[in-house]
């Protein structure tokens, strides 16, 4: 318990210098040139210096406090200047390349530029800089409204020559990263679990990451989800949030609210006496916190009928090379968010091999849900939270 504390400890202090030292430079780019006076820029560094350090007493006051209207306020305004921030970063990031590469090209070239009156080179500047400023203020204005409405409805048809005529048209519907915690609360949560009600689902099943935070704090916000029904039943898988947030609570919880967890195991729904194979894996790297959870989809898939159509959940999309392996016919997942917003939409390529949408992984179908909520900073763009509508058909379509 002490070395986990410590391991903390050493995480937040390192994230929160790298986060403080962003920061320092973009206040030397933004605030350093700016003609303001010595006051001013005095206190637009204070807040500068002091903003990024309302992320580690975030995470800090959700483990000392009960969680509470405190802890969620701190949350909020974390995860709103985490947003901008990052836009302005972004801005301040490109400008800065361009600038070099301009300088880097007129050396190349041993082009001389004429003189160049110095009033007017500060006008154009400072014209950026605030340009950059109000863009990134813009943005995230627009991604939180963007965040917090109502999610989309993707309809899916999957492809399956296997599939059992009386499965035809079978819709399992999807949300996943739904991440209640300090922003998402059950306002939100009754509104997605009205939503999908309303689809009438034969098959309803959450793909991870509920929420960001404990069962104490967040029983209550969760609540609305116990009203979600379908035919076949509703399912849960963890995600790697779960594991941040006491996942055995949560695990005993989401059975109580009507979830049927599947941890390494599957379930048969049967049609007409045709069985369906639905297989759920832990996250993939939940071995690291409870070893008993090690993610293990050969372990899940044992004594399934092997003839039958199967589908996996699985969190992580990197589950697929061994789910491709398996035989699966479907494998449903989440985690990315799409990417969520630039510049993370670029950094999630990284570390998973399909980050949304509908792919074919050798002869396994994978499709990767944007989200349902989202996480950190309250911002989309460009990447809307979404609710999936998955139809298995018999019938090839063509794509469009």
């Amino acid at each position: 318990m002490r070395q986990d504390i410590s391991t903390f400890l050493i995480f937040l202090s390192i994230t929160t210098l790298v986060f403080l030292t962003a920061h320092f430079y973009v206040g030397w780019r933004l605030i350093r040139p700016a003609e303001l006076r010595p006051r001013t820029k005095r206190l637009l560094w204070i807040l500068t210096l002091g903003f990024p350090l309302f992320s580690p007493f975030s995470f800090v006051s959700r483990i000392i406090l009960t969680e509470g209207i405190w802890t969620d306020v701190i949350g909020w305004i974390a995860y709103l200047e985490m947003g901008f921030f990052s836009l302005l970063l972004s801005f301040v990031l490109v400008k800065d390349v361009l600038l070099g590469l301009r300088k880097l090209a007129g050396k190349i070239s041993r082009y001389h530029k004429p003189a160049f009156d110095p009033e007017r080179r500060q006008f154009i500047s400072n014209s950026i800089n605030i340009s950059m400023f109000g863009g990134a203020l813009l943005f995230s204005g627009y991604g939180l409204y963007e965040a917090r409405r109502r999610a989309s409805l993707e309809t899916i048809p999957i492809h399956i020559p296997d599939l059992p005529p009386s499965f035809e048209g079978y819709k399992i519907v999807q949300f996943s990263d739904l991440h209640v915690g300090p922003t998402i609360k059950q306002g939100f949560v009754r509104s997605v679990a009205d939503q999908i009600n309303r689809l009438e689902a034969d098959l309803i099943v959450f793909t991870g990451d509920l929420v960001d935070g404990s069962v104490a704090g967040l029983k209550d916000d969760v609540e609305p989800l116990k009203e979600l029904h379908a035919r076949d039943g509703v399912y849960f898988i963890t995600g790697n949030h779960e594991y941040y947030s006491g996942a055995m609570d949560w695990i005993k919880h989401v059975e109580k609210l009507g979830f049927t967890p599947l941890l390494d195991e599957h379930d048969l729904i049967r049609k007409e006496g045709d069985p369906l194979v639905l297989t759920g894996v832990t996250d993939y790297s939940a071995g690291t916190f409870i070893p008993d959870h090690t993610s293990d989809l050969h372990k899940a898939i044992s004594g399934a009928p092997t003839s039958s159509v199967k589908i996996l959940l699985a969190h992580q999309p990197r589950n697929i090379y061994a789910a491709a392996e398996a035989g699966y016919h479907l494998q449903l997942s989440g985690h990315t968010h799409g990417g969520q917003y630039i510049p993370w939409s670029y950094l999630v390529t990284l570390s998973q091999p399909y980050v949304i949408g509908l792919h074919k992984h050798e002869n396994t179908w994978i499709y990767v849900n944007r989200g349902t909520g989202y996480w950190g900073p309250p911002l989309r763009l460009g990447v809307p939270s979404e609710v999936s509508v998955i139809r298995l058909t018999r019938k090839y379509i063509a794509p469009v």
